[in-house]
């Protein structure tokens, strides 16, 4: 700049001293002389004008994507546990700071959000869910979150008007009776009233079902077309017919499932964005897809039309789960079946072209043997397998993981078979050593201490889940008060250093809503209001959340870059409507999300931030009921 300005000077003496009119005269040395220094002048200014233009580009580089300020952040990090203000850059966290030295890091480009002294928290990961089993999510009606039983049936009888011929109206799972202000059951003349012309199913977790006359005509219950599962229970009337209730074990509701009306391949992609909005809703930004009916790599096809467009707005690693087509089967020979030749997949490799671990493949189960399946009915007798049938299936069919070095997950929810499989588990790893490979046991309610000190050995995690918020009524006429207030025994565990997580297990078992699991860890209430964990074995807020964040981590290999707002970690966060930290016990289940952040780009917006969420599709089918009532109760 100085040379360009001395350049300028002489020429303008040069013109003063000598007065020579450049366009009236032949050219000679000295206009020569000009024109060679205007074209100096000319490629000095270009230079210039270029050294401009990169530094206020390299300027733009430099600035953040997203700054939050005005927040009450709950980092998560014990090295800076709080701040006020955070910037996001190329979907990580770029500085947590004051507001002054976020609100530095701004550039033209930046968008900037006032959190209105809200409070911020990591993304919430729940680390056992299973989207991808309820592709059918936009044909149920969801009953979680809704306050009483008279409302919940006004909402089929709103719904049956809607339903098409053909098509049924559905609850499949995601509440209890004990949230009603009722605190009971529908009966069968109730929801015969509700919805008298079409099929009617209305599923409680995994434990029954209750059929109107239509549904009952339509599986032809009492004759041969209704299929013969093993501890199918009908209930009947003092004549011996079928009153319509129907109990059983997680076997009698999936193949309930494939009798009804089946999805299309698009409502099966508009289901899984309504369930996912649903999650981020809640302030979720990432979870684990523990299995289901769709194993892979049919599943995956669904989800490859979300991340081809990057639409897929929750990080999704997913476990794979083999059911086969019926019949027994070796579910872990039809895993290696399909992670090795059906289509090749490796631990760890990432569909998703371009969402860091949008849809990795974590290995094997939740369930990985029919015959070891203990389920989750906690109003019948617990399900106890025989310890030499576990011994074998760890010796026949994990071992075959472990040699492979796939990771596993296995549902166990009673400590009487935990016990035979750590005994196998341990013989194994005796001579075929597990050296780090990751596993874990899913829910794991009753676990013993000393069975929770074997898993540590053993270098496995535990992932809980929070059924007992929703379920802990019924356990107790089971199984007694005194045992249902240290099942989960959540002090324990956590003072254990195991790696741990809280999950919700949703969508059937129990509610998606992660601050319901939340409400129930802190205040040791179930949704019915009763006491349902003894006052040392809940945990303080920060533990609770901790749960959903940093442990979670874990189950997704992800502890170094996920769980804590902190600098180089992933951005994914959320602002929520109240102060978890702050607000009365009561008022948890009740927390939500107004803006919810996920590798940096706003997935949801509410109140406020309204304006910023993503535009979704249309909801498919057009007469789903998600389209009239929301995801949760009370979004709509």
């Amino acid at each position: 700049m100085t040379f360009r300005n001395g350049v300028a000077r002489r020429l303008h003496l040069s013109h003063a001293r000598k007065s020579i009119p450049i366009t009236a005269r032949e050219p000679g040395p000295q206009s020569r002389e000009f024109q060679s220094i205007k074209r100096i002048l000319i490629a000095l200014a270009t230079v210039s004008s270029f050294s401009a233009a990169h530094a206020q580009t390299s300027q733009e580089q430099r600035g953040a994507d997203l700054i939050v300020i005005n927040a009450k952040i709950f980092t998560g990090s014990r090295a800076q546990p709080e701040a006020s203000a955070l910037a996001v850059k190329d979907g990580r966290i770029y500085s947590v700071a004051s507001d002054a030295e976020i609100l530095a890091l701004k550039s033209s480009a930046t968008k900037v959000v006032d959190a209105r002294s809200r409070r911020v928290i990591p993304g919430i990961i729940d680390a056992h869910i299973h989207v991808l089993n309820d592709l059918a999510y936009n044909y149920n009606v969801r009953w979680d979150g809704v306050p009483s039983l008279k409302r919940g049936l006004a909402m089929l009888s709103e719904q049956a008007a809607r339903t098409p011929e053909g098509q049924w109206v559905k609850v499949i799972g995601g509440w209890s009776p004990y949230q009603f202000e009722e605190n009971r059951f529908p009966t069968l003349e109730e929801l015969q009233k509700a919805v008298p012309d079409r099929p009617l199913i209305v599923q409680y977790a995994y434990n029954q079902a209750f059929l109107n006359k239509r549904a009952m005509e339509t599986l032809g219950v009492g004759t041969d077309r209704f299929p013969k599962v093993p501890d199918t229970e009908f209930d009947r009337d003092d004549r011996g017919n079928f009153t319509g209730v129907v109990r059983g074990y997680t076997w009698l509701f999936l193949a309930l499932e494939s009798m009804v009306p089946q999805p299309t391949f698009d409502e099966q992609v508009s289901s899984m964005i309504s369930s996912i909005h649903g999650l981020n809703r809640f302030g979720v930004t990432s979870i684990i897809d523990n299995g289901g009916r769709w194993p892979y790599p049919e599943a995956q096809a669904r989800v490859d039309v979300l991340a081809r467009d990057n639409r897929l707005n929750v990080r999704m690693p997913f476990v794979d789960l083999q059911l086969g087509n019926g019949g027994p089967v070796n579910m872990v020979d039809l895993e290696v079946e399909a992670i090795t030749k059906t289509a090749p997949i490796s631990t760890g490799q990432n569909l998703h072209p371009t969402l860091e671990h949008g849809h990795e493949y974590r290995g094997a189960g939740e369930v990985l043997s029919g015959e070891v399946h203990d389920h989750e009915n906690f109003d019948r007798p617990a399900v106890i397998i025989k310890p030499e049938t576990m011994k074998r299936f760890v010796e026949q069919d994990v071992s075959k993981l472990v040699k492979r070095r796939v990771p596993f997950r296995l549902h166990i929810t009673y400590n009487e078979n935990i016990t035979p499989f750590l005994d196998a588990l341990e013989e194994v790893n005796a001579t075929i050593p597990l050296d780090g490979l990751k596993w874990s046991l899913e829910h794991a309610e009753t676990i013993s201490p000393e069975n929770i000190q074997r898993v540590k050995n053993l270098g496995g995690g535990i992932a809980l889940d929070a059924k007992m918020a929703l379920h802990a009524d019924g356990f107790i006429k089971t199984y007694g008060r005194e045992k249902a207030l240290y099942t989960p025994r959540l002090s324990k565990l956590k003072d254990s250093g195991i790696p741990l997580a809280m999950t919700t297990d949703a969508f059937r078992a129990a509610t998606y809503n992660p601050w319901v699991a939340l409400s129930w860890m802190v205040s040791g209430k179930s949704v019915s209001g009763s006491e349902a964990l003894a006052s040392d074995n809940r945990l303080s807020r920060t533990d609770a959340l901790k749960l959903f964040t940093t442990g979670a981590a874990w189950f997704m290999n992800t502890e170094s870059e996920m769980g804590q707002i902190a600098p180089g970690n992933l951005a994914d966060f959320a602002i929520l409507d109240r102060d978890y930290f702050s607000v009365p016990e009561e008022e948890i289940k009740s927390v939500s999300s107004v803006l919810t952040v996920m590798d940096g780009r706003v997935v949801y917006g509410a109140k406020d931030y309204s304006a910023l969420t993503p535009q979704l599709p249309p909801i498919l089918p057009t007469w789903s009921p998600v389209k009239y009532f929301g995801t949760y109760y009370g979004e709509k």
